[in-house]
């Protein structure tokens, strides 16, 4: 096997490893950067990309459905499932900067090699790829993560497809059966139910979207049910069978009496885990536990030389979180002082119309956490601009402590994900809700319901 020295190995070229690359690269280090599939990783190939622009494509045929209550009549407002694909992969590729080839060979001229293959630990120091030796003495493990399939009988044998079968399908099921509530599942059930598929969704625990505020949460589910979504929690999945009328589902709803559902096609979104299995880390000496690889605060691993990045830390499973990363994973990894992750507010945004969005705590967690606070609410109903663009479901709620310091921020809105920003910088650098509360806004902007619900913390 032919030998290649680099000053450090990035193994996944996904949203971390990419940064983390192009980071070292920019510094004049010699980098390889190794991976299996496509450059991007699943964010931009299979998940965050795609699925947004689904999205997007499928709120303005919604929107064109119901724009007669604004006095407009769209004759008919239908749709061609191969031209949205279509338009799919141009945005893809216009995000990549290219096809996967064209974003590889600009890695290259970045002075990134590309290698193409499985990444297999021969030794700390040294990886095997499809057949080549690489090493280095610096290595970032950027892999991120795969879907969780659950153990349930007869699954394997009907088939089931995952975000990155859905987010290319070349028909569209006429009925379909989401296993997961959580944000990836309720955004696939939202976009495809808009291209007129019968949705189920199929939850385990007794709450959909488990990580977000309860009550912003909940007022999401309804607007969902009653836009037509089927959505059941606390459902025990006994096994699935197929015949030719379909894929047969038995199931037991919310201690119900058992019921067979009967759909097209199975997506799975019940989670996803690090994707860590063929790298064989025991023969790098890389420790990890069932959340993905120990690391410290600074994102290097048990071996003082290997360095993990974004998902396979078991952090939160976000692209904005794995750029962070992975930018300062390859900063430490050349630092005689590394610096710590930490102290930053991570954000997210489940991106269903409306979206939901959320930074810091919930209320759920202050309370276990017996911390004081006080909750400050702004309806959509009472903002100028809501109701002028008939936008009004949906609110902002701030939670905020006696000093008046913001301890968590949470929106349900068609912009929530913008509407948030000023939260975050608040919460970021110690603005007070008064501070935010006294901040004029352009007027008339949904971003003032943020405004007026610090005036009312």
């Amino acid at each position: 096997m032919a030998n290649h020295e680099y000053d450090l190995l990035v193994i996944g070229a996904g949203a971390a490893g990419s940064t983390a690359a192009t980071t070292a690269a920019g510094d004049g280090k010699r980098v390889a950067l190794i991976e299996r599939d496509k450059i991007g990783g699943t964010c931009l190939n299979y998940g965050c990309d795609p699925t947004k622009t689904l999205i997007y494509i499928a709120d303005l045929l919604y929107k064109a459905h119901h724009a007669e209550r604004f006095g407009l009549r769209v004759s008919e407002a239908s749709f061609d499932w191969t031209s949205v694909l279509s338009w799919v992969q141009q945005a893809q590729n216009q995000i990549r900067g290219g096809t996967p080839e064209e974003a590889a060979a600009a890695l290259s001229q970045k002075g990134i090699e590309v290698l193409t293959g499985e990444a297999v630990f021969l030794s700390p120091h040294e990886l095997s790829i499809a057949g080549k030796s690489a090493t280095a003495p610096r290595i970032i493990i950027a892999t991120g993560d795969e879907n969780i399939v659950p153990p349930i009988e007869g699954l394997s044998d009907v088939g089931y497809i995952t975000n990155i079968e859905a987010v290319s399908l070349p028909t569209l099921p006429r009925r379909l059966a989401i296993l997961g509530g959580g944000a990836i599942g309720m955004e696939f059930a939202q976009l495809f139910h808009r291209f007129g598929v019968e949705v189920t969704v199929l939850e385990h625990s007794p709450a959909l979207l488990d990580k977000e505020d309860r009550e912003l949460a909940e007022s999401l589910c309804k607007l969902l049910t009653d836009e037509g979504l089927r959505l059941e929690t606390s459902v025990e999945l006994l096994r699935i069978q197929r015949d030719s009328a379909g894929k047969h589902l038995t199931i037991r709803c919310s201690e119900r009496e058992e019921e067979k559902l009967v759909v097209d096609e199975i997506l799975l979104a019940i989670g996803r885990r690090p994707s860590l299995a063929s790298l064989h880390l025991d023969r790098a000496g890389v420790k990890t536990s069932k959340k993905g690889i120990d690391v410290d605060a600074t994102l290097c691993s048990s071996q003082p030389h290997i360095w993990a990045a974004g998902d396979v830390t078991g952090a939160l499973q976000f692209t904005h979180v794995a750029y962070e990363q992975g930018k300062l994973a390859a900063q430490n990894a050349f630092a005689s002082d590394p610096r710590p992750f930490a102290g930053r507010v991570i954000p997210w945004v489940t991106y269903t119309k409306p979206a939901l969005s959320h930074v810091g705590k919930t209320e759920e967690q202050l309370r276990q956490d017996g911390v004081d606070y006080r909750v400050a609410r702004m309806f959509f109903k009472d903002v100028e601009r809501a109701v002028a663009e008939g936008k009004t479901a949906g609110l902002v709620k701030l939670l905020v402590d006696n000093q008046g310091a913001i301890l968590g921020g949470h929106i349900l809105a068609e912009e929530a994900g913008d509407m948030l920003a000023p939260i975050i910088l608040a919460m970021q650098t110690g603005v007070t809700a008064e501070t935010l509360a006294t901040t004029i806004m352009p007027y008339p902007n949904m971003v003032e319901g943020v405004r007026w619900a610090a005036d009312k913390a």
